[in-house]
C-alpha cells in the first residue's frame, strides 16, 4: 500500500493520544472520578463527539518540561451533538500535568470558545485542574485571561455551562463564575482562590478543602454553584436535561417540545394550597409542580437563598425561567442572596428569549441592621432593574402576600410585566394590616383603654378592606383574578398570546446594573 508507514505513524500517533498514561487513569478512578474521554462520552450523543487538536503539545523548555510532551497537553477540546444539538466543550485531563494549563492548553480552549461563539452553539466547560501550570510562569496565566476575555465576549449570545470535576483553584475559579451555571460533584469538587495552606499562614485559619471550598459550601454559602450532583454520571447528566430548556444561542427562540400534560388541566388541589392565616406558611414548590407540564422542574440555586425558588420548566411545551417567593423559608421575604439570585435568572432568561413566570407571596424585605450594612438596598436594586430591563415576555401570579417595595420590584405592570393574575386569596397593600394599623392609628390605640382588642378590631377592618386583590384590579393593575386551579391554563394562554412579543430598551452601550 502506498505511504503505509505514514498511515501507520497516524494510527500510532492516534492511539498514544486516546490511551493516557495508565498509571495516572487508575489513581484518577481511585479517586472515584472520571477520565476527561470518559466525561465526553457520557456528556454527548454516542459517537458524535469529535476533538480538535488532539496532537497539540506544551512548548516549555525550562524545568525538564522538554522531556514531558503528551499528546492533547491536559485538555481534550472538541464539538458534537447533544440531544440531537451542536454543542462545544472541553475536558480538563488531570492525568497530565495535573490538568494545569499552560499557553498550548488555554489555546486549545480558546479555539474551541471561538467556534462556539462564531455557530451560535452552546459551550461546556468541565474543570478538573491544579490551576496555572508554574513552569510556564506568565504564559500561562495570559493564557487564562484570553479563557476570561472569551467568556465575557459569549456571555449573552450562546449559553455557557461549567462543570467542576475536581480541584478548580487560584485564577482558574474566574472562568466558571462568569458562565451562565456551574454544576459541582459533591466529595469531589473544590473551588476556592487561595487554599487552607496559604490561609493557615496568611489568616491563621484552620479548615479542609471540603469547609473551603467543597461543593454544599458553593451551593449553600457563596452562590457560585446552581447544582450540586451526587456523582459524576449525574453531573453529567443533568447538564444535558438543562441545555434542553435553552436555545441555541440570544438569536433563537427556546425549544418547544410536544407535551402530552393537557395544556387546559385545572388542579383542585391549587385551591387547598393557601392556608386561611396570613401567617401560616406552604411550599411554592408545589404550586410550580402542579402547574408546569408533567411537574417537571429543573431547579437551580436550590440550596442557596431557599427563600426564592428559581429554574426552569415548561408551560404547554414553552420553556420557562420561573422565579418565585418561597413562603415556607423566612416568610419569602426578599434579602440580600434573594434578589442577586432571582436577578441573575431573569437576566439569563432575558438574553436567551425565554419568558419569566413569576409566582409571589412576599410580605416585604428582611429588616435588620446585617441587611441594611451589607447593602440590602443596592441588591434589591439589582432585582427591580433586572426586570425593568428584560424585554421577554413576563407573567407574574401572585398568590398571597404582595406588600411595599417588595410588590414595586417585582413583576409588576409598572415594572412593563405583561400579565398580571392574582388569587382571591391575594393581599396587594403597602404592608401587612397589623403594621398599618400601629401606623395609621398609633394615637387611637395609646389612648385606648384596650389596645390590644381595638388592634385586632382594627386589623380585621383593614384587612377586609384592603388586604385583597380587588384594588389593584380596580385599577387595572392585576389584569385578572382567578381561581387557583385555573392557574396553569392561564398562564399558558397568556404565553401563548406574547409569544411575537416586541419590546426594546433605549440604544444604549449596556447599562450600569448597581453591582
Amino acid at each position: 500500500m502506498p505511504n503505509e508507514d505514514k498511515y501507520q505513524k497516524l494510527a500510532e500517533f492516534r492511539q498514544k493520544a486516546v490511551e493516557g498514561d495508565a498509571a495516572r487513569i487508575e489513581k484518577q478512578h481511585e479517586k472515584g472520578k472520571l477520565t476527561a474521554r470518559e466525561r465526553l462520552d457520557i456528556l454527548f450523543d454516542d459517537g458524535t463527539f469529535h476533538e480538535l487538536d488532539q496532537m497539540v503539545v506544551h512548548r516549555c523548555h525550562d524545568f525538564g518540561m522538554q522531556e514531558r510532551k503528551p499528546f492533547g497537553d491536559g485538555v481534550i477540546a472538541g464539538y458534537g451533538l447533544i440531544e440531537g444539538r451542536l454543542t462545544y466543550a472541553f475536558a480538563q485531563d488531570f492525568t497530565a500535568f495535573g490538568g494545569t494549563l499552560s499557553r498550548a492548553h488555554g489555546e486549545k480552549i480558546c479555539k474551541v470558545m471561538d467556534l462556539a461563539l462564531k455557530n451560535g452553539a452552546p459551550m461546556v466547560g468541565l474543570n478538573d485542574s491544579g490551576g496555572a501550570r508554574i513552569q510556564e510562569g506568565v504564559d500561562s496565566l495570559a493564557a487564562y485571561a484570553e479563557v476570561f476575555l472569551r467568556n465575557t465576549l459569549a456571555s449573552g449570545v450562546v449559553p455557557q455551562i461549567s462543570a467542576i470535576m475536581g480541584p478548580c483553584a487560584g485564577g482558574a475559579v474566574y472562568s466558571p463564575a462568569v458562565t451562565d451555571f456551574a454544576f459541582m460533584v459533591d466529595g469531589t469538587s473544590h473551588m476556592f482562590l487561595t487554599g487552607p495552606d496559604v490561609i493557615k499562614t496568611v489568616m491563621n485559619e484552620d479548615v479542609t478543602f471540603e469547609e473551603l471550598g467543597g461543593a454544599r459550601v458553593h451551593a449553600s454559602k457563596s452562590g457560585v454553584c446552581h447544582v450540586v450532583a451526587g456523582d459524576e454520571f449525574e453531573c453529567l447528566r443533568e447538564i444535558r436535561r438543562l441545555l434542553q430548556f435553552f436555545p441555541q444561542n440570544n438569536m433563537e427562540d427556546p425549544p418547544v417540545r410536544a407535551s402530552n400534560d393537557d395544556p387546559a388541566r385545572m388542579d383542585g388541589e391549587l385551591d387547598e394550597i393557601v392556608p386561611e392565616s396570613p401567617n401560616k406558611p406552604y411550599d411554592m414548590k408545589e404550586i410550580i409542580k402542579r402547574a408546569v407540564d408533567d411537574g417537571d422542574f429543573f431547579e437551580t440555586h436550590a440550596d442557596f437563598a431557599p427563600n426564592h425558588v428559581t429554574g426552569f420548566a415548561r408551560f404547554g411545551g414553552q420553556p420557562v425561567g420561573i422565579v418565585a417567593h418561597q413562603p415556607a423559608v423566612l416568610a419569602g421575604c426578599l434579602d440580600i442572596d434573594s434578589s442577586a439570585k432571582s436577578a441573575r435568572m431573569i437576566r439569563f432568561c432575558d438574553c436567551f428569549n425565554l419568558p419569566v413566570v413569576t409566582f409571589s407571596d412576599v410580605p416585604g424585605f428582611l429588616p435588620g441592621t446585617d441587611q441594611e450594612w451589607r447593602g440590602v438596598i443596592k441588591h434589591g436594586a439589582m432585582l427591580l432593574y433586572a426586570y425593568a430591563e428584560a424585554t421577554v415576555p413576563k407573567v407574574h401570579v401572585i398568590t398571597r402576600k404582595s406588600y411595599g417595595g417588595a410588590y414595586a420590584v417585582t413583576s409588576n405592570r409598572h415594572m412593563r410585566g405583561d400579565i398580571v393574575y392574582a388569587w382571591p386569596t391575594a393581599e396587594i397593600a403597602v404592608m401587612g394590616a397589623e403594621g398599618a394599623v400601629q401606623i395609621l392609628y398609633r394615637r387611637e390605640l395609646k389612648e385606648a383603654e384596650d389596645a390590644g382588642a381595638l388592634a385586632d378590631k382594627l386589623v380585621a377592618e383593614f384587612r377586609d378592606k384592603f388586604a385583597d386583590p380587588y384594588t389593584a384590579a380596580g385599577l387595572g393593575y392585576v389584569d385578572e383574578v382567578i381561581m387557583p386551579r385555573e392557574t396553569r391554563p392561564k398562564v399558558i394562554s397568556a404565553l401563548k398570546m406574547l409569544d411575537h412579543k416586541r419590546d426594546h430598551n433605549p440604544p444604549k452601550k449596556h447599562g450600569n446594573i448597581p453591582l
